[in-house]
């Protein structure tokens, strides 16, 4: 296919497979926060404002939390089908962190995801509010079993080989290697940030197609809080993030920076723009400004940065792709930046509900946060290779004994089938979108019942239904 090898293949279907899933989780870490604190507000004030925007989001985590189970169910199978190798290997190691990914966020989530979906109407107010809660917090523990094993294939410690294996021999090393914290952090904070630049986005569409409530400007209000206040923030993270890749991962971090050789002792530029080329050994174009490099990556005037020529050809990571995916995320995250900054400027004078140009940036911006996740995540799987376990085995080593055929056709179901299924759940979740927050959700008599709600029979039925008169319904 095309003239790629099995190796090719495998590495595509996963990529393919894993940025799909990537996205159902980030907006699922987010919202589930993001519910939590809309009924937190809601309890605290009695405003109903809170109470209409958690009837709107829950139905959209709802969505996204099925999309997320699906796909992950996927990415766990190819360990076993397309990358035995690396199972047999290391599977002592990634198989338990999986494990504990599933014995404690999954089935803490599962336990109280129903009560969270449709308890508002049957449990006290207390009870519904630590179930999502409890949802919250699971998913933030999935994130960090997930991250764990991730970074422990970038950064591993804690282990000995063993017969040609790998086996653990302190979890706790295993668990906190060198570039856990750093990631997990830069991750959760991604996935606030995406859901922010969702959340404010829907608002804005709104907004400018004339539909001006208090649920869509607290939405607005709520997501610009969140960009302004947390996207430095993810900023200073990703600096630190940086300078531990480059103690732990320099070949990756001069591949980021399209850097190929020093010069002498002179301090190193920072390539602004160019195109590395992997064939002649040079970034091609190159816009750079003298010494920045040295300055942003080893906060020295002096000090020089890794170069690619500094490694053996074989072992230097794809430049041409990093180069720019790293970019991508970083000009977003700046992005991210000026648009908080502006909306505190409108806030300040009254006029961040109007602002027709503010709006359209808004509402551009809304998948700029999944982007920059896509875009982050590309640069640090593709800035590992050629390893799948840094400095333990190689890419090429892990792959199953699949010919191009096998590997073709599972590549041609996969994309056939997300596209058709994944496709009718982004579809549904716009749809939702556009709908939009409904002031006093479940107040509505259902006609033919006397003014008295139903029992409500599924999380995401049209009818505003719950089972008392006047007490909300988690439904629409």
């Amino acid at each position: 296919m095309f003239g790629w090898e099995a190796l090719d293949l495998a590495r595509i279907q996963f990529a393919f497979t894993v940025s799909f899933h990537i996205l159902f989780p980030a907006v699922t870490i987010g919202l589930a926060s993001y519910l939590a604190v809309l009924e937190g507000l809601w309890l605290k004030t009695k405003e109903q404002v809170y109470l209409d925007l958690y009837h709107f989001w829950l139905k959209i985590f709802a969505v996204n939390f099925g999309m997320g189970v699906v796909s992950g169910i996927v990415m766990a199978y190819q360990f076993g089908t397309n990358w035995s190798n690396f199972s047999t290997f290391a599977g002592s190691v990634t198989g338990p962190l999986l494990a504990y990914e599933v014995m404690t966020a999954f089935f803490l989530e599962a336990g109280f995801l129903g009560v969270m979906l449709f308890g508002l109407n049957r449990v006290g107010p207390g009870l519904h509010f630590f179930s999502t809660l409890m949802v919250a917090i699971g998913t933030l523990i999935s994130t960090f079993w997930i991250l764990a094993s991730n970074s422990w294939m970038h950064t591993p410690q804690g282990h000995a080989i063993v017969d040609g294996k790998i086996i653990p021999v302190d979890w706790l090393a295993v668990i906190f290697n060198p570039s856990f914290p750093y990631r997990l952090l830069h991750m959760v904070v991604a996935a606030y940030l995406a859901t922010a630049f969702f959340v404010g986005a829907s608002a804005a569409w709104h907004l400018l197609h004339g539909r001006d409530n208090p649920a869509v400007r607290k939405m607005l209000s709520m997501a610009m809080w969140m960009a302004l206040l947390v996207a430095p923030v993810q900023a200073v993270i990703g600096d630190f993030h940086g300078l531990n890749t480059l103690e732990h991962q320099p070949a990756k971090i001069a591949a980021i920076e399209g850097h190929w050789e020093n010069v002498g002792d002179e301090p190193s530029s920072l390539i602004l723009f160019g195109w590395p080329d992997m064939a002649r050994e040079e970034t091609r174009f190159a816009v750079e400004i003298p010494v920045l490099g040295s300055l942003i990556l080893q906060h020295s005037l002096t000090e020089q940065i890794p170069a690619l020529k500094d490694f053996a050809p074989e072992d230097r990571p794809n430049a041409t792709i990093v180069f720019w995916t790293f970019r991508v995320m970083v000009g977003l995250g700046l992005l991210m930046i000026f648009t908080g900054l502006w909306s505190l400027w409108l806030r300040r004078r009254g006029a961040l509900y109007q602002s027709r140009p503010f709006l359209r940036l808004a509402l551009a911006m809304g998948p700029s946060g999944l982007v920059a996740i896509l875009a982050g995540w590309i640069t640090t799987e593709v800035g590992r290779q050629p390893w799948v376990v840094h400095g333990l085995m190689r890419t090429r080593d892990a792959v199953s004994a699949h010919g191009v055929a096998e590997m073709s056709i599972s590549l041609l179901l996969f994309v056939v089938v997300y596209l058709a299924v994944f496709g009718v759940g982004f579809g549904y979740v716009l749809h939702l979108v556009h709908k939009g927050p409904v002031t006093g959700e479940g107040h509505e008599p259902i006609p033919g019942g006397a003014g008295r709600p139903r029992t409500p029979a599924r999380p995401l039925s049209t009818p505003d239904e719950g089972l008392d008169e006047g007490v909300p319904s988690t439904r629409s």
